[in-house]
């Protein structure tokens, strides 16, 4: 795997802990919580909850992003197979398909930073479970119908990283490995507020009136990537990291 590479998976994970930190997701960090689980509100805040209270939040709390990657890794292959089959049919017009990517994801981050909203990405296109099916199977098809919650918050960060997976990766490996990521950032996170849901809700008092600064943060970051995306800079930019970090192996 190239140095170039090496960059897109480490924009893949920021935007998944950028994802959680959106309006659309951290403020239902709670809802979510107490939903997949079927904890009290009062069991999951407790500064000191016992082991069965820590272990029933970590399995749950697996099984929920076990479903929600299930879809996005899935969207990855996708990605990196559409990909793949410009690569095969128009290898001398990859550098369109690469650019054409930049540009959608400049276009995330302008919506993403409030300077023009695109009527395409405002809508809410959300599946619901009112009553969630028992079990850990139950609690993975809640991960899944959260992954189809395209909300306008975490819709245009994720199309941005499928349009990076489809104009940098070759084949579905790769498109599926940058989507792997991209979910590792939004579970890692939703897991450690699980088992820290004390300190996370005094997190979350500090913390939310910044989210709009978040946003617009995550904006211009998308803005950024979609430039570097269109004029292929990613590489020039490993070469120069490569020469001012120690790299072994």
């Amino acid at each position: 795997m190239g140095a170039g590479g090496d960059i897109t998976f480490w924009i893949a994970f920021s935007a998944g802990i950028l994802s959680f930190f959106s309006p659309c997701v951290l403020p239902l960090i709670p809802s979510y919580l107490t939903y997949i689980t079927g904890l009290s509100f009062g069991q999951l805040q407790e500064a000191h909850p016992g082991a069965k209270v820590r272990l029933t939040v970590l399995f749950h709390s697996l099984a929920f992003i076990a479903g929600f990657s299930a879809v996005f890794i899935s969207l990855g292959a996708l990605a990196g197979i559409a990909s793949s089959n410009f690569q095969d049919h128009m290898r001398e017009g990859m550098v369109w398909v690469q650019r054409v990517g930049g540009v959608l994801i400049f276009l995330f981050g302008v919506h993403m930073s409030g300077l023009f909203h695109f009527g395409v990405l405002l809508g809410e296109k959300r599946v619901q479970i009112h009553s969630k099916p028992s079990g850990f199977v139950g609690t993975f098809l809640v991960g899944l119908a959260f992954a189809a919650g395209w909300t306008p918050c975490i819709g245009p960060i994720l199309g941005a990283i499928l349009a990076l997976a489809a104009g940098t990766t070759g084949n579905a490996a790769k498109g599926v490995m940058l989507l792997a990521v991209y979910s590792a950032g939004l579970g890692v996170p939703f897991l450690v507020s699980g088992l820290l849901f004390h300190s996370f809700l005094a997190f979350f008092n500090r913390f939310r009136k910044y989210i709009r600064l978040m946003e617009i943060f995550t904006g211009v970051l998308l803005m950024v990537v979609g430039v570097m995306l269109f004029f292929n800079l990613f590489g020039r930019l490993s070469g120069y990291l490569y020469q001012w970090l120690p790299v072994t192996g």
